[in-house]
């Protein structure tokens, strides 16, 4: 299967970095290398960039699409976690833009033998690095049910995260839960049909399985801080999010990298030393047009925060 991946907002993402032709740029979510090729484009013929991505495949391809690109452009088989090690082994020590596309891309969700997707039938698995020992195997038939709970609670935000648990933890006594098929038929008979109305009833708790299985939200707040470090004065940061956890850490961290003294207000002078590191170009995240949504549903819970390097 080709990897296919429309990337969302492209252009506001291209403006958000406000790419420069000699710049140095840092893409950590390759995936199909919709934006990685944009910056290469629009950069032509001096920029350069530093990519990454735990998807092997995505990588493969990517080295493909972006061969009429070769030598201004050094790949990864790493976590955009990394960012500050990656940096060094490519050689550089400042960037002048970076961009996080966060979540699952096209190729992973359409493709069903990964087993991200509640349609269709796949073996349990969800890894975005295929050498990651846990998988969704693991996490539905290893978690005890107070785990489980707690991460279709928090990561899924699963009003009947509990009731969910409980049914999963019965149904695999009497065997193990192999498929997403098989989840998909327990986490349906767990909800009340009146709840069923908006969206997949799976959605929730298949979006908190893959958060656990790889980590998502681990380190990304200090991924920012890293990335915003290594900015060039004027340089950018570009993040998109799917979901209001990562949206939440992503505001959270942009809020503090801007925010000066950090003193009790009553001391006469500043003690602390905090000092703005950026400003957010857009107080509000941008959304997608709804043109955009139509042509690709997936765009309809973006949203993209920018900040730049002051």
């Amino acid at each position: 299967m080709e990897f296919v991946h429309i990337p969302v907002m492209l252009e506001e993402c291209m403006n958000g970095l406000n790419l420069k032709p000699y710049g140095v740029y840092f893409d950590g979510t390759l995936g199909g290398a919709g934006h990685s090729s944009e910056i290469l484009k629009r950069t032509s013929p001096d920029g350069r960039l530093i990519a990454t991505d735990l998807d092997t495949e995505a990588l493969e391809n990517a080295r493909s699409r972006l061969a009429e690109y070769n030598g201004r452009f050094k790949l990864f088989h790493s976590n955009f976690k990394n960012f500050s090690a990656v940096l060094k082994e490519a050689g550089e020590e400042k960037i002048d833009g970076a961009i996080l596309d966060l979540g699952v891309s096209s190729y992973q969700l359409d493709n069903r033998e990964r087993g991200f997707s509640y349609m269709g039938e796949a073996r349990l698995d969800m890894r975005m690095n295929r050498d990651n020992p846990k998988s969704a195997w693991e996490v539905v038939n290893l978690y005890d049910k107070a785990k489980l709970s707690y991460i279709f609670s928090v990561y899924g935000e699963e009003k009947f995260a509990d009731n969910i648990a409980k049914n999963i933890c019965e149904a695999r006594k009497e065997k193990q839960i192999n498929t997403t098929k098989e989840l998909v038929d327990i986490i349906d008979k767990s909800i009340p049909y009146k709840f069923k109305q908006n969206g997949h009833p799976a959605k929730k708790v298949f979006q908190a399985i893959r958060i656990e299985v790889n980590e998502e939200l681990d380190g990304l707040s200090e991924c920012i801080r890293d990335i915003v470090k290594s900015l060039k004065k004027g340089g950018r940061v570009v993040i998109l999010t799917f979901h209001s956890l990562e949206d939440r850490i992503v505001k959270q961290t942009f809020k503090d990298l801007e925010t000066d003294c950090i003193c009790d207000k009553r001391l006469p002078v500043c003690v602390c030393g905090k000092k703005k590191e950026i400003k957010e170009i857009n107080k509000k995240p941008i959304e997608a047009s709804e043109e955009e949504k139509k042509i690709n549903p997936r765009a309809a819970s973006a949203k993209l925060r920018v900040a730049e390097k002051i």
